[in-house]
């Protein structure tokens, strides 16, 4: 006759989840699992009759806290943590993804100055252009500093070298500088009313007669920014 054959030995909570005492070698009982499945959606902090004698004594409970962007939910057994994970914002993250959706048909910063390179792109760029693409660069990336070896140091760079060339084709061009902006950029965004203003006011007060250039940056990410405020209106 077969030997009897040994039965395994019942899966316990100190199996599965990190907790301690008499919970830790308390068989899962199959009630157990099916109850924490009921408390987590039911998610309302009220405990729920058990099978197990931990859980039939002390009960499942689920809780949750609301964080930015969604929620942490907890899952107690016999007052201890066996479980904690997070839960996005369903809304919040439609909301988002419409965001980033409308973000894509808009004209960035970085998209303007590229812009700027091909309606000035042949004229030797001077200090009010640098001035200008400094102050796109920081609203592109929404700091007061500039990514060192960027776009506006470039920029500075070749005003003052050009400033001592004697010859028009040995100087630096708006187009030598902008070419590819977006691929220049820590970061790029869409084009604001405020991010045209700041721009315009650094060209012009690096310009000696107080104006913006033609075809210039300062021209270019105003443009940009009317045509997505026009898109905004029309949505």
């Amino acid at each position: 006759m077969k030997a009897q054959q040994e039965q395994p030995e019942p899966i316990q909570y100190g199996h599965v989840f990190a907790v301690t005492g008499d919970l830790a070698v308390q068989a899962i009982a199959p009630r157990d699992a099916e109850a924490m499945r009921t408390a987590e959606e039911s998610v309302q902090g009220v405990q729920v009759p058990q099978a197990s004698e931990a859980a039939t004594k002390q009960g499942i409970t689920v809780t949750q806290t609301a964080v930015p962007g969604g929620r942490i939910v907890t899952e107690f057994v016999a007052g201890q943590v066996v479980g904690q994970y997070s839960v996005a914002d369903q809304a919040m993250m439609q909301q988002q993804q419409q965001q980033v959706e409308e973000d894509a048909s808009k004209v960035t910063i970085g998209e303007a100055m590229e812009a700027a390179a091909l309606s000035a792109g042949d004229r030797p760029l001077e200090e009010a252009d640098a001035a200008a693409i400094r102050a796109a660069e920081t609203q592109a990336q929404g700091a007061d500093t500039v990514m060192p070896g960027g776009l506006a140091d470039q920029a500075w760079a070749a005003a003052s070298a050009n400033a001592w060339a004697e010859r028009d084709e040995d100087k630096i061009t708006v187009g030598d500088v902008l070419s590819d902006a977006t691929t220049k950029l820590a970061d790029d965004k869409p084009a604001a009313t405020e991010d045209a203003a700041r721009v315009v006011q650094a060209e012009t007060y690096s310009d000696a007669g107080a104006r913006t250039k033609a075809g210039g940056v300062g021209a270019a990410v105003t443009t940009a920014a009317r045509l997505n405020q026009e898109d905004d209106d029309d949505a």
